[in-house]
């Protein structure tokens, strides 16, 4: 195996996605503390005292306990009794919050497995369905984690169930929990055929703050020690065995079932095991087919041409993310890269194929939460950040040699819109250049028309609190106190130059121009809409939707 092939084999890269206060955060810091990369976890003495997790960096992020932009960790892990090199670990930890799902569709978009992480009290929630549906429509394996088992909730067979119930995914169970949820006692970890191996007991520690401490028994060990709750595990692991429940590697792939694991990330519980569980079955980098319809243009064709870059061809990357404001002592902007094939070498000449001019890679980053390491080389599958890269946006691809261009990021269909304005006009240059900015970032999207003029803006977004982190940013970070107003429309839709002149003398309607030249007309809510199409057929009314 060439040492390309190899690096490539090591890597696993993987979202970790789940609704709102599903401990997607303190679970991310307790994968890194699992793999000594830190030596104490955030999450201290539960919400109360909760220091702000490594991957929360932005100051709304700590005051709310939330995550709101994803934040990427990378380290080293090797399993117990693992030989040879340690697995290379991506992790993206992304924002729970429907508000910012975009940001998160765009991740996964950047990595080969997602881990879902449900509440055990709670099961299956809105944002966790729609983010599953995402998973599955790009093919992206699952490993289901449930979470907080220290915590009163519902019975293991029922989350089962309603997995399989409300979203067609077989879990597959390989750590099933001793004791009921609130009575976390340990794990029986089972075969891939769905056969009892052995018994793993926690210790807890102090808040949590350190890894837990495990013994391990034989299953008659476990039966003396833990009696009934044991008995009561282990009838049902056979009764899922039974039901055909068990690990299927091609299936697993094709996610159609789901390894689970129960865990609770506060105390450490079932943590290591969920990153063994990934570095033997989550898939390591694979190729990345080209945009079709530009290969198309560029040929001239009428058929869609496809070309595939496989980890071992010339280097290629793709941009998931931009973002500022990471670090008040650096005031730079960080594109982060998802390399897609090839080894990159920091300093290397590459091409940016949106704009076709070329650039050198100085200034290359890995990024633990806030703390910054230069990147010498990396590999398929691993996430760089490119320090004040030109005019890196996401979904922009970078080569060198033969020239690839993969396909665009996803919009999403904004639903919310407010004016934004600086509230003093001496910020009027600092304003814009923190508009320009945060809309190359995609942190909310950007119209403006000739009526408005420049300095009164429109931003649109998926949900109102990115309006929030708009405000926060620019005062934080730019200086610049804004303001924000309603405005009467509800619906987004693209249109056309030929259409909007007419389109502009309709009541209710306002048309503007996005940022990438995109003309977007605004309809005060979707009966304005319908009535419209009914009435003007010929008008060119496009939906704004995912690709």
């Amino acid at each position: 195996m060439t040492t390309l092939a190899a690096e490539a084999d090591r890597r696993r890269t993987f979202a970790v996605i789940a609704h709102p206060d599903a401990g997607k955060s303190t679970l991310t810091e307790a994968l890194a503390l699992h793999a000594h990369v830190i030596s104490e976890a955030g999450a201290t003495h539960g919400k109360a005292g909760r220091k702000a997790t490594v991957s929360d960096w932005m100051e709304m992020e700590k005051d709310r306990g939330i995550s709101i932009a994803s934040s990427a960790l990378q380290f080293e892990y090797a399993p117990e009794g693992h030989e040879g090199e340690p697995f290379m670990i991506n992790l993206v930890d992304t924002p729970g919050h429907a508000d910012f799902s975009e940001d998160t569709y765009r991740v996964l978009t950047a990595v080969d497995a997602a881990v879902m992480l449900v509440d055990a009290a709670k099961g299956l929630e809105p944002q966790t369905l729609k983010l599953f549906r995402v998973c599955k429509a790009r093919g992206l394996p699952i490993v289901t984690v449930i979470n907080k088992w220290d915590r009163p909730g519902r019975s293991p067979l029922e989350l089962v169930d309603e997995i399989v119930n409300e979203i067609g995914l077989q879990p597959t169970p390989l750590f099933w929990p001793v004791g009921d949820a609130g009575d976390f006692r340990g794990l029986a970890r089972l075969t891939t055929e769905g056969e009892v191996a052995e018994y793993i007991h926690f210790t807890r520690t102090a808040g949590g703050a350190t890894i837990a401490p495990e013994e391990h028994y034989s299953p008659d060990e476990a039966l003396a020690k833990e009696e009934d709750a044991w008995e009561t595990a282990a009838e049902e692991a056979e009764l899922l065995a039974m039901d055909g429940a068990v690990h299927d590697q091609e299936l697993f792939l094709s996610c159609t079932t789901s390894p689970m694991i129960f865990a609770s990330a506060m105390l450490n519980f079932g943590v290591h095991q969920i990153l063994d569980t990934l570095c033997a079955l989550a898939p390591s980098p694979n190729g990345r087919d080209s945009d079709p319809k530009v290969l198309a243009a560029q040929s001239g064709s009428q058929e869609a041409i496809v070309e595939r870059r496989d980890p071992t061809d010339e280097f290629s990357g793709v941009v998931f993310k931009v973002q500022a404001g990471m670090d008040k002592n650096h005031r730079d902007t960080l594109a982060f890269m998802r390399i897609v094939s090839g080894e990159f070498d920091r300093g290397m000449q590459v091409n940016h194929a949106q704009s076709g001019r070329s650039f050198s890679t100085k200034y290359a980053l890995t990024v633990f939460g806030r703390t910054r390491s230069t990147v010498e080389t990396a590999f398929p599958g691993d996430i760089v950040g490119l320090v004040n890269a030109g005019s890196l946006a996401p979904g922009d691809t970078i080569y060198s040699g033969k020239k690839v261009q993969f396909k665009p990021m996803p919009q999403f269909a904004p639903e919310h819109f407010r004016t934004l304005r600086a509230k003093s006009l001496g910020k009027y240059k600092q304003f814009r250049k923190a508009l320009e900015q945060l809309d190359a970032e995609g942190v909310v999207q950007i119209l403006k028309n000739d009526a408005r003029g420049e300095a009164n803006p429109v931003m649109a977004a998926v949900g109102p609190m990115q309006f929030e982190v708009m405000q926060a940013r620019m005062e934080n970070e730019f200086n610049v106190e804004t303001v924000t107003e309603s405005v009467p429309y509800s619906v987004a839709r693209r249109t056309d130059a030929d259409t909007a002149p007419e389109l502009a003398k309709q009541r209710g309607v306002e048309i503007f121009t996005r940022t990438d030249g995109e003309l977007i007309a605004l309809f005060g809510d979707k009966w304005r809409l319908q009535f419209i199409e009914k009435e003007h057929p010929e008008f060119v009314l496009e939906a704004l939707v995912a690709d």
